[in-house]
């Protein structure tokens, strides 16, 4: 890609023949740009091109601002605006005349090498060069400065004028110090905040400002809440708030984690960090908007906030190859006579439907890592491609809360087609299909490679050490990565995201994902951890109901429990199952 430096030399030899005023940028009456990237210049139709016409196009840059923007003269600004805007000097009328090619551009007198390596310059201050995102990922589990959380909370220290984050779990004290120096040093802050949903409710204006959405009001920063579920762990620093420009420099993270202990030193995680993305930029902030727009107030101290005055939109920046940002929001609509109740429309499944098309499209492999396996349409395109490929590469990791019994499947099925039978209509035929329905057994039984995090006899939120990551790379050159699960709960009753990738631009970003989902695939098996917990349940007085993480096949997990059930009589025991914390052990 055509950097500024390529074509410094001859830009520069220009500069020194043309005459132009100091520290003003004019070249001469016919001087003519370098024929293309060949020659250090630009291609027509390059990325830079694109730029540097969406730029002179403009008609909020009259000849003053286009002066002082790109420090070209008087006469070489107006020479532009006077071709863009037509004989009467007016945009947006019938004579305009608007710059469709760099030719065109060219042929303006005094416009040469030293005036397009200004206007690209401008154009590129402004977020209109389409380039290459700058994309790392920190994968959890992670301890001290290594972690995710540390990384954010650096990111908050950094930030100079806006901060908007939208997540669903927040405990981090790092993070707390770093968006209370923010806000001492004039940086405005939002929240939106899944947590806020039940502070809300807390009427004791004491006991409220002790909530975690208490504490953040108190520090200045402005708290409110959505009707629908807020899962998004995204942050946008010094975004394109109150300036479309600021896309381009933009700071983002967004992925699985929460900001939480957990989130960063035991869960399986993948969070992502953004840079040089003026779609991404946009479409976060945009996506923040109308959530913010859809939201209400916490109403515990801090001052409030307004909405953003650039009303960004991705059609507001170029086009970025291989890159987009995935939503759930397309499913919802906003009403109600408070402007801020979401409703779905349960038809649509955006996210979903791009979840199956990346699995239709496979040729050689997909590797899934997710947290859950409870969408149906995602399930179904899984089995149908290894029905279609059955020498695909297909595998799965998920938490060890997908795995079902057989005889928990067949219930689950028994009760499906229950539902159905009793279903007087399509629609409530469809709605039966939308219950909560684990395939992981369907999978296993398509002949597809399924293993599951495994730690527990039985899974409890107190011990889990979840696979929380929620990422699929098709082909080694595809990826999506988020906080979207794999549920239609997610889908239709939940704000979730996830970026997209495809293409060659980001090979290191598809490689650093298949290396991960190579070492947690392989979870604990390198050190025999099953034949050793196995061999204890068969001797030890004490029975391990908690043990260290280990990848285990459906079968490998089925025959652990079997021998567990088979040491441990009260396993299944009322006390056992209402009070799994208390019960990490059993005796023999």
């Amino acid at each position: 890609m055509v950097r500024l430096r390529s074509i410094f030399a001859l830009v520069t030899a220009a500069s020194l023949i043309s005459g132009c005023f100091e520290d003003e940028i004019e070249d001469g009456e016919t001087d003519a740009f370098p024929s293309g990237k060949a020659d250090g210049g630009i291609d027509e139709g390059s990325p830079e091109a694109t730029a540097v016409l969406a730029l002179v196009n403009d008609t909020s840059l009259d000849a003053a601002a286009l002066k002082a923007g790109a420090r070209v003269t008087a006469r070489v600004a107006g020479n532009i605006t006077r071709k863009r805007d037509g004989a009467d000097a007016q945009p947006g009328t019938a004579d305009d005349d608007a710059f469709e090619t760099l030719a065109e551009l060219d042929a303006v007198p005094y416009v040469g090498p030293a005036t397009l390596n200004a206007l690209l310059e401008l154009a590129r201050d402004r977020g209109l060069l389409a380039a290459g995102a700058t994309i790392s990922v920190i994968f959890s589990p992670q301890v001290g400065a290594d972690t995710h959380n540390a990384k954010i909370a650096q990111l908050i220290r950094g930030a100079q004028r806006s901060i908007d984050i939208a997540i669903y779990s927040y405990s981090d004290a790092g993070i707390a110090s770093a968006l209370a120096d923010a806000v001492g040093r004039g940086v405005r802050v939002r929240f939106l905040f899944e947590t806020a949903n039940d502070d809300r409710k807390i009427l004791d204006p004491a006991t409220r400002a002790l909530s975690k959405s208490g504490k953040l009001e108190a520090i200045g920063v402005d708290v409110r809440w959505v009707n629908k579920i807020l899962h998004h762990k995204s942050l946008i620093v010094d975004g394109p708030r109150d300036d479309k420009g600021h896309a381009a420099t933009a700071k983002l993270v967004t992925g699985s984690a929460n900001w939480s202990n957990t989130g960063a030193t035991v869960y399986d995680e993948a969070t992502l960090f953004i840079e040089n993305s003026a779609e991404l930029a946009a479409a976060f902030q945009h996506e923040f908007d109308q959530l913010w727009w859809g939201s209400r107030e916490l109403d515990a101290g801090a001052p409030v906030q307004g909405q953003s005055t650039a009303k960004i939109t991705v059609d507001d920046v170029p086009d970025q190859a291989g890159l987009a940002l995935l939503l759930t929001s397309p499913n919802f609509t906003l009403g109600g006579s408070d402007h801020a109740t979401w409703s779905v429309t349960k038809t649509s499944t955006v996210m979903s439907d791009q979840w199956v098309a990346a699995i239709e499209g496979a040729e050689r492999s997909i590797h899934i890592a997710s947290g859950h396996m409870r969408l149906r349409p995602v399930a179904e395109a899984l089995i149908a491609k290894k029905a279609a490929r059955p020498g695909l590469d297909i595998r799965i990791y998920l938490d060890q809360q997908e795995f079902i019994s057989a005889s928990g499947d067949a219930a689950q099925k028994a009760e499906l087609a229950e539902c159905q039978a009793a279903a007087t209509t399509e629609a409530q035929k469809a709605e039966c299909l939308r219950d909560d329905f684990l395939f992981a057994k369907s999978l296993v039984e398509a002949g597809i490679d399924v293993r599951f995090k495994s730690f527990a006899y039985r899974w409890d939120a107190s011990y889990a050490a979840q696979m929380h990551s929620k990422y699929m790379v098709v082909d080694g050159d595809e990826l999506i990565s988020g906080s979207y699960n794999l549920s239609m709960n997610a889908e239709q009753a939940t704000f979730e995201n996830a970026v997209h990738l495809t293409g060659g631009e980001y090979a290191g970003v598809y490689a650093a994902f298949e290396q991960n989902f190579a070492r947690i695939y392989e979870t604990g098996r390198a050190q025999g951890l099953l034949t050793s917990l196995r061999a204890q349940i068969g001797t030890a007085q004490t029975i391990p109901l908690v043990f260290p993480p280990m990848a285990l096949t459906y079968s490998e997990v089925d025959q652990l429990r079997q021998l567990i059930r088979a040491n441990c009589a009260v396993v299944d025991s009322i006390d056992y199952r209402s009070n799994a914390a208390a019960h990490r052990t059993c005796p023999r």
